[in-house]
């Protein structure tokens, strides 16, 4: 029997340089057999080639011989693996400090994030930015594991003041008590990863396998006002369809049925939803995370980035809010910067108005008016966009709440966006925008 969407768990892993990360992602596909007999088969012979006596499970992850060679991976990889209880869709981000941006990738979809830590380090500054980066994206619970736990001798007394530390630092990041979860684990050996290790008589919670396999799953915001981003227009002349006039798209938040009444976003136009599409017919409905086609009873202007919503509870379409920027270029930002801004489908002119604060991720304080924001700094800006954009508050929707700073003269990437305060140190005096500031009423 195949598994719903009820059984599957979409997790991030992250962690600094050597902590052992890429080991543990392949303990956690190796010991679970999920791992294809040929590939096993070569990342044993390449464990002979280097001289070890047991396979080299990091070999599983880090796929280019180039990047084994510079010692780091520097993308994010989808890893999918399943238990009988429940399946997993792994994100994992490198650890190296020029690349927290894939760290802003890999988790913007979690629903729980694994950060490591080596026994003999503790908790580390990069610790302590990739939990404010996992905080600021709202991923809802933590597990810290503690790696390399062999190496302390299996020390009870190590393991409690890191895990302490860091369930203090998670708990000012706004994270509740049994939302965090710290586990001693060798992913060399095997300690609690899958299997419970004797070596640790003194640790009387779960393996990470266990944790993951059981731990509760927020479910997509199915009950959610609908939102529904237009990725692609769809005109066509058929038999069955004359001058059909489909909206495909996947539905962000919500749930869509024939005869919900929608408004279209920005221009504000009302109508009612006739049918929902898929190649394979029609539906009765489509839950937040379905690809479907919307078709419309009445023909109105729509293009590719508008916003289909529930006409109840729709977003107010702006020209300014407050948001909550991870910088990820190396070019600061400054004050009055001209950029661009891709909201769902949809991107426009913008302009970085203000620099309010800067989130200080070792303190735990706000810093207020910088002058800039550098390479993984966080920070609370004005951003003014040239058209009007339907967002919601991030915490109340993370997929209509978030947007991407782009370079206009190149089109790389600069910065995540959230709009809302998103970290309780970057509020204060002039709070960034609520939802409630944010989502109409409604007629």
């Amino acid at each position: 029997m195949g598994h719903t969407t009820q059984d599957l768990l979409r997790l991030a892993t992250a962690g600094s340089v050597d902590d052992g990360k890429s080991t543990l992602v392949g303990r956690l596909l190796y010991d679970t057999k999920s791992v294809l007999a040929d590939t096993l088969d070569a990342v044993h012979r390449a464990s002979v080639d280097k001289g070890l006596s047991t396979p080299d499970l990091s070999l599983l992850v880090d796929g280019l011989r180039s990047e084994r060679e510079q010692g780091i991976t520097i993308d994010v990889a989808y890893r999918y693996f399943a238990t009988p209880k429940r399946s997993f869709v792994l994100a994992d981000t490198p650890g190296h400090v020029q690349y927290t941006r894939n760290t802003v990738t890999g988790a913007s979809t979690a629903q729980l994030a694994v950060l490591l830590v080596d026994a003999r380090k503790g908790v580390l500054e990069q610790t302590r930015r990739h939990a404010a980066v996992l905080a600021l994206l709202g991923v809802p619970r933590l597990v810290l594991a503690v790696n390399k736990v062999d190496l302390v001798d299996y020390d009870e007394a190590t393991f409690e003041v890191i895990a302490k530390e860091f369930t203090d630092h998670a708990g000012a990041l706004g994270y509740p008590i049994g939302s965090v979860l710290s586990i001693p684990v060798s992913a060399l050996v095997g300690d609690n990863v899958v299997d419970r290790s004797a070596h640790t008589p003194w640790y009387t919670g779960p393996t990470l396998l266990e944790h993951l396999e059981t731990v509760p799953v927020e479910p997509d915001p199915h009950d959610a006002p609908l939102r529904f981003p237009v990725q692609y227009v769809i005109r066509t002349n058929t038999a069955e369809h004359t001058d059909y006039r489909g909206y495909a798209g996947q539905v962000a938040a919500g749930t869509v049925r024939p005869g919900d009444e929608v408004v279209v976003l920005p221009s504000g136009l009302r109508t009612t939803v006739a049918r929902v599409d898929t190649a394979d017919g029609e539906l009765a409905e489509a839950e937040a995370g379905r690809s479907v086609t919307l078709v419309l009873a009445d023909n109105i202007d729509i293009s590719r980035g508008d916003l289909i919503a529930a006409a109840a509870a729709a977003p107010v379409a702006v020209e300014e809010f407050e948001a909550t920027l991870a910088w990820l270029s190396d070019k600061p930002l400054r004050a009055g910067a001209r950029v661009l801004v891709k909201h769902g489908a949809r991107t426009v002119q913008a302009i970085v108005g203000e620099l309010n604060a800067r989130f200080d991720e070792q303190k735990l304080t706000s810093v207020p008016d910088p002058e800039s924001l550098a390479l993984n700094e966080i920070g609370r800006v004005l951003v003014r966009t040239a058209e009007p954009l339907p967002v919601d508050d991030y915490a109340i929707n993370r997929r209509t709440g978030a947007f991407l700073v782009i370079d206009a003269a190149d089109g790389s990437t600069l910065a995540a966006g959230l709009v809302g305060a998103g970290l309780p140190a970057l509020s204060g005096p002039g709070t960034p925008t609520t939802s409630g500031d944010l989502v109409s009423p409604g007629p």
